[in-house]
């Protein structure tokens, strides 16, 4: 009969335990930091492009139509000492001060990584004052807008209201940006990404475009089409165009997702939400019996060939996903710059002048023609794995 080995003395394996957790105590607390750190870099990342974006947005806002500069002979800081303006409401007011908001709110969360929280802040609205300066000055030289020191005071208010926000719900924000960057793929930028296809979405509000269409420079360089409209050349490069892009920004989206998500429901989603904008967009900006305008012989049949190409194109590795979708994506812009004009969107373009959303009008336009040009760098760029 073998004898069994003795028993370690109690004290002897209570010391065992004790040295074992000591040393994964340290390893947890570095686990759990750079967890933190990479939530928190994420977050920042995010808010920085969407601050980007975001200020992008108020330029345009603030200086369109970008024409008719003159100068009056005036400084461009003598805004500075009028006095109160004769004519004003609280509305105006209110929107001045909305507007900067969420600059204030973007910059502090994308500062604050790298910063104490007040600085960040501090900072924040102190970019949110100068830009408004700027602006303000420049409108100096346009004949369609007045610069004043209300907006200027009203401007600065919003960023500092966006930037006590930021310091009040700061990490309830990081932690929902944290929930998004997990269902993000590990690529370079993926949080550009993301703002890029939020500005895509933004492009398909417009009733004018070929549905997905975009790229167009022909408006932009004031060029007229080079092709006379014929019905049935026309609903051949409409389907085209609309397989073409669907390709393209399906391949995009999936390049920004992780695999551990169901990819093929949650590109499904996100195409009938931008078609689902696309409805409201042209209900609420040119005409409600117009809501379904979009949904042209072409454009149907390049939803179908588009799904069945994007679904085929989802097997294949992550390297050629990303070589077929930068094609697909300058093939759709060369057919748009190659299409006649279309006559639907000549009538939705000449409803939506007579007074919709005029400025908006001017950025969807813009947004929708240089969209491919900045999204095709962007594609090379996200296919680099993430450092």
């Amino acid at each position: 009969m073998k004898s069994r080995p003795p028993r370690p003395p109690a004290d002897s394996a209570a010391s065992t335990r004790v040295a074992t957790e000591a040393v994964r105590r340290p390893q947890r607390r570095r686990a759990a930091g750079a967890s933190a750190a990479g939530t928190a870099t994420a977050s920042g990342a995010l808010a920085s492009y969407l601050a980007l974006a975001y200020a992008a947005l108020i330029v345009y806002a603030s200086l369109h139509p970008f024409r008719g500069w003159r100068d009056l002979g005036l400084s461009p800081f003598a805004f500075l000492e009028g006095s109160w303006p004769r004519y004003w409401t609280g509305f105006d007011l209110a929107v001045n001060v909305l507007a900067y908001l969420p600059l204030g709110l973007l910059l502090t969360r994308a500062w604050r990584r790298r910063m104490p929280a007040a600085l960040a802040a501090l900072l924040a609205v102190a970019a949110g004052a100068l830009l408004s300066f700027g602006l303000e000055s420049a409108q100096n030289w346009l004949p369609a807008r007045v610069p004043s020191n209300v907006d200027l005071a009203c401007n600065t208010l919003g960023a500092l209201c966006g930037a006590l926000l930021a310091l009040a719900f700061g990490e309830s924000i990081g932690r929902r940006s944290a929930l998004l960057r997990n269902l993000l793929a590990d690529a370079a930028h993926a949080e550009l990404g993301v703002v890029l296809l939020g500005v895509w979405l933004l492009t398909q509000v417009s009733p004018e475009t070929q549905l997905f269409g975009s790229g167009d420079l022909r408006q932009l360089l004031e060029l007229k089409p080079a092709v006379p409209y014929a019905a049935d050349s026309f609903f051949l490069i409409e389907a085209a165009i609309t397989a073409c892009n669907l390709l393209a920004i399906g391949l995009f989206a999936r390049a920004l997702i992780t695999q551990h998500v169901p990819t093929g429901a949650v590109l499904f989603c996100f195409i009938l939400l931008a078609l689902t904008v696309r409805t409201l967009g042209a209900a609420l900006l040119a005409l409600p019996q117009d809501a379904l305008a979009w949904l042209t012989p072409g454009a149907g049949l390049g939803l179908a060939v588009g799904g069945v190409l994007l679904a085929l194109a989802l097997l294949l590795p992550a390297t050629l996903r990303t070589a077929l979708a930068a094609l697909a994506l300058m093939a759709g812009a060369a057919m748009v710059n190659m299409a006649p004009a279309n006559p639907y969107s000549a009538a939705a373009l000449a409803t939506w002048q007579q007074g919709h959303f005029f400025n908006f009008n001017g950025l969807t336009r813009i947004a929708a023609s240089l969209w491919p040009y900045v999204a095709l760098p962007y594609l090379i760029l996200s296919a680099r794995p993430r450092r």
